[in-house]
């Protein structure tokens, strides 16, 4: 699956579970490790996992087995690894208190990030 379609499959199983504020991170530019960060919010831990789980079903419905999921225990922060895109699914306060957004603000010209929701 080519990293568009997949970058757009994580988007709309997000969408499709009631996921907030959908941000795209285009980080390409500024490391080696992923091509696109997703960052989403949930509204509780049952919220964040259930957002995750159905990025999980869906890219592999889809031929695409993940690299790695973290944080399913708490799930106040879930990551999950697709390789060329990495979902990171949190709860607001976390969300706010890492603010990953701005860590990666200081993107090269070439990258840029894009609010979905």
């Amino acid at each position: 699956m080519q990293t568009e379609q997949l970058k757009q499959l994580v988007i709309d199983s997000l969408e499709e579970m009631k996921g907030n504020d959908i941000t795209v991170l285009d980080v390409s530019g500024s490391t080696s490790v992923t091509d696109f960060m997703i960052i989403a919010s949930g509204t509780s831990n049952r919220h964040v996992s259930s957002l995750a789980n159905n990025v999980v079903e869906n890219v592999k419905d889809n031929g695409v087995r993940p690299l790695g999921v973290e944080g399913q225990a708490g799930s106040e922060w879930v990551l999950v690894d697709l390789g060329d895109v990495v979902v990171h699914v949190m709860q607001p306060a976390t969300r706010q208190f890492y603010d990953l957004e701005r860590l990666w603000s200081d993107l090269p010209e070439d990258s840029e990030a894009e609010s979905v929701s």
